[in-house]
This record gives structure tokens, C-alpha cells and sequence, in this order.
């Protein structure tokens, strides 16, 4: 049967070629069965530079606090693809976006606004005012007709107050809420456990796990049946991380609201999911580790390359569309290049 398919070509100068009429009958066999792939071929620029395996390596580059700055990576995050074909999947509801301003969370907010979304984020003031200000001009420019202006919320996340004050603010300008997404988080190295003292315990709990409960707990009151929370944990869960304990908990105890979170309120119909990135090149990246890891960033995965916001963000629209997902809670998608994790 594969002979039928594959017969022996004929090679030319080191390259082979099929005979003509095979390969025309291939060709054709192939754009009726794979457009997909067929486009990608014939038109190589309009696909990610970066979805091929390997020879990926960033310039050595460190910021010197947290949350890191998108506008200041060489290069910038890819929160865009250009192959994306909106279509209408959240046209009329209300997201929240906590961490919205950049990385995942920026991609995030493109990705709902251009599927028809009013959205509203959350960023640290004073440190990312300017990635929040070009989060929110590129939504505006982006929204649909008919859904409102996009806001952006400067907030620590942290304290249940603040959650509570971000869910009325959200509340006061479009009257409810139907798709949360808690994204906001913080990481620092560490190669032992002593080195992780109460305050900064404290400090990476309060912001990576405690706003999750806070800002659903709020934001509940405002939820309605078809209603979506989405929740960004991390491989890291699944696989651990020796140099990140304090997050890699953080990340653990998400999988397993999500999960707890999911059977509490499936009677309620509001479904509860999550997605576990894996190493994606976010501002988080070059404000946690040293220069020469960040120029290697992501070669540990089966891709041998980082993946970009933008690959993550559809797993984000699925989850919070109905009709794409309205059998799905309790569950955590993986875009993270390859990893098995079985979970």
C-alpha cells in the first residue's frame, strides 16, 4: 500500500522528486485532506517563526525586579497570530483578566476582545503602567461595535479588599461578570528551602493562590449559569521544580481548586478549568532568572524551544466559550511543548 503512495523517486542533485503525475495527484490528495498544512507551506511568512523545533536562543538579558516589563524584552512577546481567524465565540460577555497587562495575560485579553468580549484587567501600578497603557489602546483598537471599552484596574491582588474592589469596579461598568480568568503571579529562584522565609512565603501565597479564592469568591456574586473561571497553573505542578519551590506549591494548590472549585459549582452551572503553560517567554522570565538561563529558556522541553502568549491564548478561548467547551470542567489543558505529564 505505501508503495502505491510513496514509489521511488528519482533523485536530483541530492534532491528527490516524484514523478509528475504522482506528485500532482499528491499535491492535490494533500490540500484536500490538510489545508491546514497545505497553507502553512504556501504561505511560510504568515506562520510563527518560532512553531518549528530547535534553534531558538534569547540575547542574555535580567530585569532587576518583579513584575517584569514587556517593553523592555529583546524580543517582545508574540501576543498576536496573525493566522488567527476570530469568530464571534464570546461576542456579549464580560471577562476579567487578572495580570492582563502583559505575557499570557495580554494575549489573553486580545484574544477575548477580538472574539467579541468587553474586558477588564488587572496590573501593578507604578511598575507596569506602561504595558497596562499599551495593553489597553491595543484593545480599544481591537474591540468588536458592539462590546464596551475596555478597563484596566491597578490593584495587589494579594488582599481580599482589593479583589472585592476590582469586582465592583468591573460590576459598576457592565453590570456583571461571565468569564474570570485568574492569571497574576510572581516567582523567585531559591535552591533550598531555607532560604524561603515567612514574608516571602507569604508574599508569593498571597498573590499566586490567595487572589484566586479572593477574586472568585467576589466575582461569584455576579456569575450567572454559562458562566466560565479559568485558572493558569503551571507544568511545574505536575513536573516539580527544585529552583522555584514557592511557586511550583503555589501552582499545585491551584490544580487542586480548580478541580475542588469545579464539583462545588457544576450544580450552579458555571464551569471551572484551567491551563498549564509551560515555559512561555513572559516578562516573568527575565525578572526570575539569571542571564545565561534566560538565553536558553525553554530548550528543556521535547519543541527544544519556548512557546509565545499567543500559543497559549486559544487554550483560554476554548475553555471560556460554551459551545466549544460546555462538557469540560474540572480540567487543565497543557500547551507546554511537548511534555508528557499525564495529568
Amino acid at each position: 500500500m505505501l508503495s502505491r503512495l510513496f514509489p521511488t523517486p528519482k533523485v536530483f542533485a541530492g534532491v528527490s522528486w516524484f514523478y509528475s503525475p504522482i506528485k500532482t495527484q499528491l499535491s492535490s490528495y494533500r490540500i484536500s485532506q490538510f489545508p491546514a498544512i497545505s497553507q502553512a507551506i504556501h504561505r511560510p511568512n504568515r506562520v510563527f517563526v518560532g512553531m518549528a523545533s530547535g534553534g531558538q536562543k534569547f540575547p542574555p538579558q535580567k530585569q532587576n525586579s518583579q513584575p517584569g516589563k514587556e517593553h523592555v524584552m529583546d524580543p517582545t512577546p508574540q501576543y498576536t497570530n496573525p493566522d488567527y481567524k476570530p469568530s464571534n465565540k464570546l461576542q456579549g460577555k464580560v471577562a476579567v483578566v487578572t495580570g492582563g497587562d502583559s505575557g499570557i495575560g495580554r494575549a489573553v485579553c486580545r484574544s477575548f476582545v477580538i472574539e467579541g468580549a468587553t474586558v477588564a484587567f488587572t496590573y501593578v501600578k507604578a511598575q507596569e503602567d506602561k504595558d497596562a497603557d499599551d495593553t489597553l489602546q491595543m484593545l480599544k483598537k481591537h474591540k468588536t461595535a458592539d462590546a464596551k471599552d475596555p478597563i484596566a484596574i491597578p490593584v495587589d491582588l494579594g488582599f481580599d479588599e482589593n479583589c472585592k474592589r476590582v469586582v465592583d469596579e468591573v460590576v459598576n461598568a457592565y453590570g456583571r461578570i461571565d468569564i474570570l480568568v485568574n492569571n497574576a503571579a510572581e516567582q523567585y529562584e531559591c535552591s533550598s528551602v531555607e532560604e524561603i522565609d515567612e514574608q516571602r512565603l507569604e508574599k508569593v501565597f498571597r498573590t499566586n493562590i490567595f487572589s484566586y479564592f479572593f477574586m472568585t469568591r467576589h466575582a461569584l456574586k455576579h456569575m450567572k449559569e454559562g458562566s466560565s473561571i479559568i485558572n493558569t497553573t503551571s507544568v511545574n505542578a505536575y513536573m516539580g521544580n527544585s529552583q522555584l519551590l514557592d511557586y511550583t506549591s503555589t501552582k499545585g494548590a491551584i490544580v487542586a481548586f480548580i478541580r475542588g472549585l469545579a464539583l462545588q459549582l457544576v450544580s450552579r452551572g458555571i464551569r471551572v478549568n484551567g491551563v498549564a503553560p509551560g515555559p512561555i517567554w513572559t516578562p516573568l522570565i527575565p525578572a526570575s532568572f539569571k542571564e545565561e538561563e534566560v538565553a536558553n529558556f525553554g530548550k528543556q522541553v521535547p519543541m527544544q524551544r519556548a512557546g509565545q502568549p499567543a500559543e497559549v491564548a486559544p487554550s483560554y478561548v476554548f475553555l471560556a466559550c460554551n459551545h466549544c467547551s460546555s462538557y469540560i470542567t474540572g480540567q487543565v489543558l497543557h500547551p507546554n511543548g511537548g511534555v508528557i505529564v499525564n495529568g
